[in-house]
């Protein structure tokens, strides 16, 4: 096992994977988010933007060279066919770029935010798995409070994911998110001491 202790951060969609990597960045833990690395990869002038147009058809692009990922999404989550053929164009992109920036850190601990870690099989990566579960109906309750969602489109993203037992099968760690931010911020503290600990026992066994 390599420095830094890699810690795989995953869960449903609306699960608050977001919340969770904004409380572990505010104890100073670098936060490398497969999300926020593949929205840079479909910036105009990105060749994976240009493949994506490619393949899919001028119509998911905006008149300003921009993705149109209302349509993309409408795209692919109606058709498993076509999600794959967009994760087959961004996942080893996003491999990539994540592999260069935890090669770069020289922190005791880092964590990769991964939607779908369990989908890619991203968890050999990784040296611990933390999910963030949260119960199905709170998940669509949040899924309905974000604009331009209706709730075939909510159906077919959560279907397009493993189910929480899978999650929850994979995980070494788990934050259960569905009470206060005070409980959420209780959670993290155990786990970054947990992490900081295994990280210096690693240190020590090297």
């Amino acid at each position: 096992m390599d420095l830094p202790l890699k810690i795989g951060l995953t869960g449903g969609i609306a699960a608050g994977k977001t919340t969770v990597s904004n409380l572990f960045a505010k104890l100073g833990v670098p936060i490398i988010d497969a999300d926020v690395i593949a929205h840079a990869l479909v910036k105009p002038g990105q060749p994976a933007l240009e493949q994506i147009a490619q393949t899919f058809g001028p119509e998911i692009m905006h008149g300003n060279g921009e993705l149109n990922r209302a349509k993309l999404r409408q795209h692919i989550f109606a058709n498993q066919q076509q999600r794959q053929r967009l994760e087959a164009i961004l996942h080893p992109r996003i491999d990539q770029v994540m592999q260069e920036q935890v090669a770069a850190l020289s922190d005791p601990y880092c964590v990769l935010s991964i939607p779908l870690l369990l989908e890619t099989h991203y968890k050999d990566r990784v040296d611990r798995v933390l999910v963030i579960d949260c119960p199905p109906n709170l998940q669509r309750l949040r899924l309905l409070s974000r604009a331009g969602l209706s709730q075939t489109e909510i159906e077919q993203m959560i279907k397009a994911q493993a189910n929480r037992e899978a999650r929850l099968a994979i995980a070494n760690d788990v934050i259960y998110n569905h009470s206060d931010l005070e409980n959420l911020q209780q959670q993290i503290l155990v786990l970054h001491e947990q992490y900081e600990k295994q990280a210096r026992s690693l240190t020590r066994h090297q």
